[in-house]
C-alpha cells in the first residue's frame, strides 16, 4: 500500500482532439490493485509515476478545437483506459479522446455514474459481442454480486435470458433483486451439480468472472456447442476440445456501448449499487477493501 501516495501534479495538457474533464467521482476495480502490484506490467506499457483508475464521471472543463459532440459544462462518464498506463482517474482532471466519453445518465448522481463504465462495458461486450446471448437462452454468471456480475445479470434479464448465478447466501436476495432466476451458494454446493439438477442437458452459456478451477469446472454445465467467455486468462484448447466455444474479453473504450448503458440507466433498466464511498485521501483503505474480493457492487472515490 505504501506505493500509493497523494501528490500535486500539473494540470494535464490536452490536444486539439481531446477533452479536459474535471473528475467528480472515480470507480475502483480489481484491475487497479493488480496494476499497483505490477501484475499487468508484461501486458500493457506503463510509465511512472502512475495515476491509477480507469473509470470516472465528471464535468467537461475544456474542449479541443477539433472535438465535436462535447462542450464545456457537459456532465459525462468515461472508461479511460489508454494505450499506456499512466494518467488515470484518481485525480482532479484527466485529458481524454472523445471515444472514451459519453454523456452521463441524467437520473444518476456522479458517484453512481462512475460505477458503470468499466464494469458495465465489460458485461456488455462479454454478453453481446463474445457470447452473443439470445432471448430464451440460459446463462450461468459467476460472482453475480460483484460489479461486473451485477451488470451482467441485469443486461441478460433485459434480453429475456434465464439467469443462474453463483453468490454466497448473504447475497442471494441482492442478486435476485437484480434479476437472477436462481442463485447457487458456491461455498455450500457444487455449482455444476446444482445447475444440472435443473438443466440435465446443460445450458447455453457461461460468463466467467472468477477464473481458475471455477472456469474449468464450468465446462460441466454446458451443452455441446455451448459458449464460455471469461475476463480472465483462459485455456482456449481446454474448452475447444470439449465442444465448447471459448471467448476472452479485455474491455475496450466504446462510446456507442456507453450510450447504450446510459439509455438503459435512464429507462430504469440498469441500476447501480454502491458498496462504499471513500475520499481520495482514503485511497489506501479503498484498495484494502476491494482486495478482499467480497465487495457487493462498486467502490467509489469522491474527488469533491
Amino acid at each position: 500500500m505504501d506505493v500509493l501516495e497523494l501528490a500535486e501534479v500539473p494540470l494535464p495538457k490536452f490536444g486539439s482532439g481531446e477533452v479536459l474533464v474535471k473528475i467528480i467521482a472515480a470507480g475502483l476495480n480489481p484491475v487497479d490493485w493488480k496494476i499497483r502490484l505490477g501484475l499487468l506490467k508484461g501486458r500493457m506499457p506503463h510509465q511512472f509515476p502512475i495515476i491509477p483508475g480507469w473509470e470516472a464521471s465528471g464535468i467537461v472543463e475544456a474542449v479541443g478545437s477539433e472535438v465535436i459532440g462535447f462542450r464545456k459544462g457537459d456532465e459525462v462518464f468515461a472508461y479511460t483506459r489508454k494505450e499506456k498506463i499512466q494518467d488515470g482517474t484518481y485525480a482532479e482532471f484527466i485529458a481524454l479522446e472523445p471515444r472514451h466519453l459519453a454523456l452521463k445518465p441524467k437520473n444518476l448522481r456522479f458517484e453512481e455514474a462512475a460505477a458503470i463504465p468499466l464494469a458495465g462495458l465489460t458485461a456488455y461486450q462479454s454478453l453481446f459481442e463474445s457470447l452473443k446471448i439470445k432471448k430464451g437462452e440460459t446463462i450461468l454468471i459467476h460472482a453475480g454480486a460483484g460489479g461486473v456480475g451485477g451488470y451482467a445479470i441485469q443486461l441478460a434479464k433485459n434480453s429475456r435470458v434465464k439467469v443462474i448465478t453463483t453468490a454466497s447466501s448473504r447475497n442471494h436476495q441482492y442478486v435476485q433483486q437484480l434479476g437472477a432466476d436462481k442463485a447457487i451458494d458456491y461455498t455450500k454446493k457444487d455449482f455444476v451439480q446444482a445447475v444440472l439438477q435443473d438443466f440435465p442437458q446443460g445450458i447455453d452459456a457461461v460468463f466467467d468472472t472468477v477464473g481458475g478451477e471455477f472456469q474449468k469446472k464450468s465446462a460441466g454445465v454446458l451443452k455441446k456447442g455451448g459458449r464460455l467467455t471469461s475476463i480472465l486468462e483462459i485455456d482456449q484448447d481446454y474448452f475447444s476440445q470439449r465442444g465448447i466455444t471459448p471467448g476472452y474479453v479485455f474491455v475496450r473504450p466504446e462510446p456507442d456501448h456507453l450510450n447504450q448503458l446510459r439509455e438503459l440507466a435512464e429507462a430504469g433498466k440498469l441500476t447501480v449499487h454502491l458498496h462504499k464511498l471513500f475520499s481520495l485521501d482514503q485511497v489506501r483503505e479503498a484498495h484494502r477493501e476491494i482486495e478482499t474480493g467480497h465487495v457487493r457492487g462498486k467502490i467509489i472515490l469522491s474527488l469533491v
